[in-house]
């Protein structure tokens, strides 16, 4: 049973959120297309990243936990994680953002904004020398600025808070990867190529690395399930 540990994790991680995609006042499942198509941008890029990383030994995988398959020597369920989680975010920001008024007045949105992208560029020359946070940092402040001021997403002040919000789910999904209530980690790091700051068991590069992953796939998410809408009409 031990060696389907990481495979649990991502099916509880999905498994409530996908059985109420269907309720009748949600209607998430409508939108499966538009998940799939903007999951799969995403995870292509972190799993390229994942590869990267493994392949030079950011971080290494515990053969116990898992069941043994794996697709360009990363297990199949890291390849899933890249899914379950982003579905998982996706269905709550859907619902949240359709039962609440969460969006950020502009001028707020934007101090935000530059203030996260000054910060983590701060904390991208600080990190030169530790491949981990250097590349989370770097990543995640270029995509910032491109969301905003390119892609015009006004968005990211919203997506922000509902991340916060979804913060004891995320933590409690990699806190058991990262060894929380477990003999050892499922996924495990190198010290030499990350701060050494955790929450509990948890890098806390982990939390950034997850931000930017939210970030893109609603980016996505909302531009096909638009396309959709916009078929539907003229249909």
């Amino acid at each position: 049973m031990q060696q389907y540990t990481y495979l649990l994790v991502n099916f509880f991680t999905i498994i409530v959120c996908f059985i109420f995609s269907f309720h009748h006042k949600i209607k998430f499942n409508r939108h499966f297309k538009a998940f799939i198509l903007a999951s799969s941008i995403v995870a292509l890029f972190f799993i390229i990243w994942d590869i990267w990383f493994t392949k030079i030994g950011v971080w290494w995988f515990n053969d116990k936990y898992l069941i043994g398959f794996r697709i360009v020597n990363l297990p199949i369920e890291e390849i899933l994680f890249f899914f379950c989680i982003p579905f998982s975010c996706m269905f709550t920001y859907f619902c949240l953002d359709k039962f609440f008024k969460l969006d950020w007045k502009p001028e707020m949105e934007k101090i935000f904004v530059i203030f996260s992208i000054v910060t983590l560029i701060i904390l991208t020359l600080y990190c030169r020398d530790r491949i981990y946070p250097f590349m989370t940092c770097l990543t995640t402040a270029i995509s910032m600025f491109v969301l905003y001021f390119i892609l015009n997403a006004r968005w990211i002040g919203k997506a922000s808070f509902i991340y916060l919000i979804l913060m004891p789910g995320f933590l409690s999904v990699n806190g058991i990867l990262t060894g929380t209530g477990l003999d050892s980690p499922i996924v495990n790091y190198n010290p030499e190529h990350f701060l050494g700051i955790r929450i509990l068991t948890i890098p806390i590069e982990d939390t950034v690395y997850g931000y930017e992953m939210i970030l893109w796939n609603i980016f996505l998410f909302q531009k096909f399930k638009k396309k959709e809408q916009a078929i539907e009409v003229t249909a």
